[in-house]
């Protein structure tokens, strides 16, 4: 696993702009060594901003959508469509507007999906496709870019403190139920399978998150604070804005 790099910036948009330019960089560099290319996405207001921020770039065309495998990190287990899902968010933000194959689309199954209202069927169901597009070997692709926000409990996808999901060590997708915050079911990558990623990046913002962005980068381990536990392959960058960044010395 690699060390954590931290870049500053000055408040939120500045953030999100930059890593935008980052991503498009980044996935049309992977797609000039090797073809394709892999981007495991996430929710919440940074994740979102970021994805507009592509979506409105001059540079987004860099990046041949149509040769890029997009994935989630996490999903709130609602019904398809629902405002409050990562894939609608998603899907607005950036998806309906770049064209990307419907195939190279992977969403988590919704609650009203083809597996009813269970998300331990959910989890197994994305884990096999997970596995099917794994190389020789292994139990899940590495990804090319994982994308990752932080909550103020230091919880990243939908793994949180102490939790069932922050113990898995032999699941690579898991159900969560009981969450601290709404929507209390979820479904998500576990730690391991976000350390497969080449590159892990967390994202996050406000006076809020200081508290856990220090705790994190000052060796809490993953039990405690699971976004500790998040790291790449080849790069573990934490993207903050100075507010997340006070409580660093």
């Amino acid at each position: 696993m690699t060390d954590p790099e931290v870049v500053v910036y000055a408040d939120g948009d500045l953030l999100a702009a930059a890593t935008a330019a980052r991503l498009i960089t980044t996935l049309s560099d992977v797609q000039r060594a090797q073809g394709g290319a892999s981007l495991v996405l996430t929710g919440g207001r940074t994740g979102v901003a970021v994805l507009e921020q592509v979506r409105d770039a001059p540079a987004r065309d860099a990046v041949d959508w149509s040769r890029v495998d997009l994935y989630w990190g996490d999903e709130r287990f609602l019904p398809a469509g629902h405002p409050d899902r990562n894939e609608t968010q998603a899907r607005e933000a950036l998806l309906d507007h770049i064209g990307v194959p419907a195939e190279r689309v992977h969403v988590m199954a919704p609650s009203d999906g083809e597996f009813g209202d269970d998300p331990d069927a959910a989890a197994a169901a994305y884990a096999r496709l997970l596995a099917q597009r794994a190389p020789a070997g292994a139990d899940v692709p590495a990804f090319d870019v994982c994308l990752l926000g932080v909550g103020e409990e230091g919880h990243t996808a939908s793994v949180f403190p102490d939790s069932p999901a922050v113990h898995e060590t032999n699941r690579t997708v898991v159900a969560v139920r009981d969450c601290p915050k709404p929507p209390p079911t979820r479904v998500s990558l576990t730690l391991p399978t976000i350390r497969a990623a080449r590159q892990v990046w967390l994202m996050t913002t406000g006076q809020a998150k200081a508290d856990a962005v220090a705790t994190a980068l000052g060796g809490a381990d993953e039990v405690t604070l699971p976004a500790a536990g998040a790291r790449g392959q080849q790069r573990t960058l934490w993207l903050l804005d100075t507010s997340a960044a006070a409580k660093l010395g």
